[in-house]
């Protein structure tokens, strides 16, 4: 049950991800396909100004919870330039993940004022709330502090070999 947990934000990314692409793949069957169709038919176009919207939503909240997933995995682009001794590194990375919490809690902190200011107001075009946008800034930060508070407490071993 609790791997089933761990794995939901993953799984949302991935989910995302692929309706990304099928959204990307919809909006340029739309504008390159479509619109050549009804011009020859003589015909009303098929709108796909949508597509732009569902897009921006989809890259938010997969930016924002990728972000703290790759926090966890230990993902993101790091330079040595310093070496230290291993018990050293562990303090360093330590202060790390504990300014990565606090840039998280500045986040969702921001995300949730956003939503609360925006609550009222909705996309032109598919008329989406625009709290459904900001809220990705206050669930990705949220998740960046449990992600990076679970490093400070838990930090896994660290590998001499891996690239990070």
């Amino acid at each position: 049950m609790f791997k089933f947990i761990v794995n939901i934000p993953k799984v949302v990314v991935a989910l995302l991800l692929v309706a990304a692409i099928v959204n990307l793949l919809v909006g340029v069957f739309l504008r390159y396909v479509m619109l050549e169709v009804t011009d020859w038919l003589d015909v009303d176009p098929i709108r796909f100004t949508w597509v732009e919207e569902v897009g921006e939503m989809m890259l938010a909240w997969l930016t924002l919870i990728g972000a703290a997933i790759g926090v966890r995995e230990r993902s993101h682009f790091t330079l040595h330039v310093l070496q230290f001794s291993p018990a050293t590194q562990g303090v360093v990375d330590r202060i790390h993940y504990v300014l990565v919490a606090a840039v998280g809690i500045l986040a969702s902190y921001y995300g949730v004022k956003l939503c609360l200011l925006n609550r009222t107001l909705v996309t032109p075009g598919l008329e989406i709330n625009l709290a459904l946008l900001y809220g990705s800034a206050a669930v990705g930060g949220a998740l960046l502090v449990v992600y990076a508070l679970s490093m400070v407490v838990s930090p896994p071993p660290r590998d001499p070999d891996a690239v990070h």
